[in-house]
């Protein structure tokens, strides 16, 4: 509030003296000013003079406020080397100036520097002081007007105060070039039209924070700021950034005070200690950083060489102190509160040369070629600040070092950071020295460069600490953010089967795609396994052998039936129809082999079409051969001749061909409406890809199995109602028997069939197809073979009437 009063007051002053200094045109040729402020300063005459607003010292006594009488002037104390350095680089660089006849010849800079103490009150006195001059009495020609005392302040420090002098100086179009205010809202030209600075805004000084801090794999760091304008945008860019970026935390955020309260700075401590973060990022001014480190003990400790009590063991008896903590920091040769590092002396070096090149531009102006009003050029005799600002924005020079200076749209310099590195030295003093730097160029952008080898790391390792929240999550798993906590804290939790590891987004896993999964670590997609009934593997090995075994033995049964073809038994059992039956049985073994091998389109569609069709096949031989023994039974009595002329060897393969046809067109009506089609299954395995072939109808595979099964359950019922005809070889009880095991083979077959999973299931059907076929076979020629090669001598025509009347 005091220092808001202040400004005020002195923002009133000013207008007061401006007032004076217009009104006086009436009644004197000279502008009187109404009082005065006690300031410390040095001054150099010249034929321009320049202001300098510089911190020599440190702290500030402000007598209290009575508002009855005028208020004495606040004193200064606590010497600051660094500030006093600051305004003699001022005073060099004019000098230097001079003494050079290439940039200002017959041209005399002078200067008048004061000390703000880092105080807002007294720098803005300053300003005003250096706007409207500190002679009593200004003699100006007769309209009042004519140079000002300065033409440019470089300064301020703090940002508050520049933020605060700009706005007035802007007014009148005063230039100021800074050489330490960073804070960003300062880039607003537009507000602060007379600004320019020669060091970094807190943008970049944000960013190149953020940049070592990714460098260094630092997630989690705790954030001190001072508590005013400069610390209060850093901290809000800062975690405006951290947040865009994703890439770290802030553990904590403290605003330091600006007074020396101890309970607040040893609470500050403590959060410090407590945290697990083991980096500190702080945008503060040394004089707040001087209170908090006289609360951190590690640091005390070593400055001062003793020990807070109580003592390691043996310390005191060593010969060692103990602290007090009284102890003066500004009595020790340390350089850590010399933040030289930062490049202030030459940032101030630069302003002045901005400066004198700005007006060394104005000069060479050739008259009718000028900037101004009518194509004037400014004069040294009637120069005005608000034209040597023009040639300011427009500057562009290098230095004697070799760096480039110019300004942007926004009044800042193309940024540039020193990283500094403190090393501790066995005496306990420390050195600093530059590790690398932080710049941005138009090609390259922003960018870090650090010479690692020669970064001191003050641990043991020495090497950099770890500062993270939480470690990495290991590839397989994915993190999740820890309640009411930063992102920067989490668990990491295990991918599911078939997803990995999210490179891109690390809270999520990513699932595998269709025809992949997971390998055991979950950290790589692999191909699912494949699985269909294969000839590489033993089961189906097995089927595929017994397949061509049966088509072996019907063949060998087709050869000795063929051979023994005119032989009594082979006539006695119809042998058109035995042999129609050997081949259909032949097909019913090949087909098996259409269900064995990675399913494809041509497999999918023939195996259950030639299944069914060789089936009945097969079952129609059957059905036929047992109704032509049903005839023959008939025709053997009284008056039942008739019966077998519909039974004759046309109507046999009539018959057979018609029951056949039938299935024939069940399947082509299967295979055009809803064909099967290849499969891929991942139903039964999630890590396995089942090749199946898809149905596609289940009732056009109803039907068909259908149809099988009401000609075998037909043939059965037949071949048991004439399975005790007195005839020497009833072939209608092998018919009998034959057809018993082939139902009880398929009504097996099905429950067991939709209960198995994949290529299983193939497996089912192929062990019934092949079951049922060796059924037949051994049932239906199995005797006859006997007979034939074991018993030659029962296949006599004798032999069997024989037998037929036993």
């Amino acid at each position: 509030m005091w220092l808001l009063l202040q400004t005020i007051l002195l923002i009133l002053l000013y207008f007061s003296l401006s007032y004076a200094v217009s009104s006086s045109d009436i009644i004197s040729p000279s502008c009187q000013l109404q009082g005065q402020f006690n300031l410390n300063g040095n001054k150099k005459t010249g034929d321009v003079i320049l202001g300098g607003l510089f911190p020599v010292h440190f702290f500030t006594s402000v007598p209290d406020l009575s508002f009855i009488s005028d208020p004495q002037q606040p004193k200064c104390h606590g010497f600051y080397e660094l500030g006093f350095r600051l305004a003699q680089t001022m005073a060099f660089a004019i000098d230097e100036i001079n003494s050079n006849s290439n940039l200002l010849p017959n041209v005399t800079l002078g200067y008048t520097l004061y000390d703000n103490c880092i105080n807002l009150g007294i720098g803005f006195r300053a300003a005003l002081s250096l706007a409207s001059g500190q002679e009593e009495k200004i003699i100006l020609d007769n309209t009042c007007i004519g140079n000002p005392p300065v033409l440019g302040i470089v300064g301020d420090s703090p940002s508050a105060h520049s933020t605060a002098i700009s706005s007035i100086l802007g007014l009148y179009r005063v230039p100021m070039v800074s050489y330490f205010s960073t804070c960003s809202c300062l880039s607003n030209h537009q507000k602060y039209p007379s600004f320019f600075r020669t060091i970094p805004s807190d943008v970049f000084q944000v960013r190149a924070m953020i940049h070592i801090l990714k460098h260094f794999g630092w997630t989690w760091a705790g954030l001190l700021v001072s508590d005013d304008d400069y610390g209060l945008h850093a901290a809000r860019f800062l975690q405006s950034e951290l947040s865009r970026s994703g890439e770290g935390c802030l553990a904590y955020f403290e605003v330091l005070p600006w007074d020396k309260d101890a309970d607040e700075l040893r609470r500050i401590v403590n959060v410090m200690k407590t945290s697990t973060a083991r980096v500190v990022i702080v945008f503060a001014h040394e004089s707040g950083m001087i209170n908090l480190m006289e609360e951190v003990n590690q640091f005390w400790e070593f400055t001062f060489q003793c020990r807070f009590a109580p003592a390691p063991p043996g310390w005191l008896e060593g010969g060692g102190a103990l602290c007090t903590g009284k102890e003066d920091l500004e009595k020790v040769d340390t350089e850590f509160l010399d933040i030289s590092n930062l490049r202030p002396e030459y940032n101030v070096y630069k302003a002045v040369y901005a400066f004198a090149h700005s007006l060394d531009d104005m000069l060479q102006c050739v008259p009718g070629r000028g900037p101004f009003s009518g194509h004037n050029c400014a004069t040294l005799q009637s120069l005005e600040p608000w034209q040597l600002l023009y040639y300011l924005e427009r500057v562009n020079f290098t230095t004697p070092f070799g760096d480039q200076v110019s300004f942007d749209e926004n009044g800042d310099v193309v940024p540039i950071y020193d990283v500094m590195n403190w090393l501790w030295l066995p005496d306990g003093s420390t050195e600093v020295q530059n590790v690398g730097e932080v710049k941005r160029s138009a090609f390259k952008g922003e960018e870090l460069i650090l010479d690692e080898d020669k970064i001191f790391w003050n641990f043991d390792s020495r090497k950099p600490p770890r500062s993270v929240c939480s470690e990495s999550c290991p590839s397989g798993t994915h993190m999740v953010r820890k309640k009411w906590e930063p992102k920067c804290c989490f668990d990491c939790i295990p991918c599911s089967e078939g997803k990995i590891t999210n490179k891109s987004n690390s809270f999520e896993c990513t699932s595998c795609p269709e025809d992949f999964w997971s390998n055991p670590q979950r950290d790589y997609c692999v191909p699912k396994k494949t699985e269909f009934l294969s000839y590489h593997e033993p089961l189906g090995i097995c089927l595929a052998a017994t397949s061509l075994l049966g088509t072996f033995i019907c063949a060998v049964v087709l050869g000795i039936f063929f051979y023994h073809r005119r032989t009594p038994i082979i006539r006695a059992s119809n042998s058109e129809l035995s042999f129609q039956l050997l081949l259909s049985l032949k097909l019913c073994f090949l087909c098996s082999l259409l269900f064995i091998g990675r399913p494809m389109m041509w497999t999918c569609q023939l195996r259950h079409a030639a299944f069914g069709i060789s089936f009945v096949l097969c079952v129609s031989c059957i059905l036929v051969k047992t109704m032509v023994v049903l005839a023959v039974f008939k025709a053997s009595k009284p008056g039942g001749g008739a019966s077998l002329k519909w039974f004759g060897a046309m109507q046999q393969r009539g018959t057979v061909l018609f029951l056949t046809a039938i299935q024939a067109a069940i399947c082509t009506t299967w295979l055009v409406s809803s064909s099967p089609t290849p499969h891929k299954n991942t139903q039964y395995h999630n890590d396995k890809i089942v090749y199946e072939c898809a149905v596609g109808s289940t009732v056009g595979f109803g039907v068909l199995l259908g149809y099988i099964g009401v000609l075998a359950v037909l043939s059965f019922l037949i071949a048991f109602l004439v399975r005790n005809l007195p005839d020497s070889f009833n072939e209608a009880k092998l018919i009998t028997f034959s057809m018993l095991i082939f139902c009880a083979v398929w009504v097996a077959f099905v429950p067991v069939y939709i209960s198995s999973p994949g290529n299983r299931a193939d497996a089912v059907e192929v062990f019934a197809i092949l079951a049922s076929g060796f059924g037949l076979l051994i049932t239906l020629f199995g005797p006859k073979c006997y007979i034939i090669i074991m018993r030659p001598e029962l296949n006599t025509k004798r032999a069997i009437m024989c037998r037929g009347t036993e």
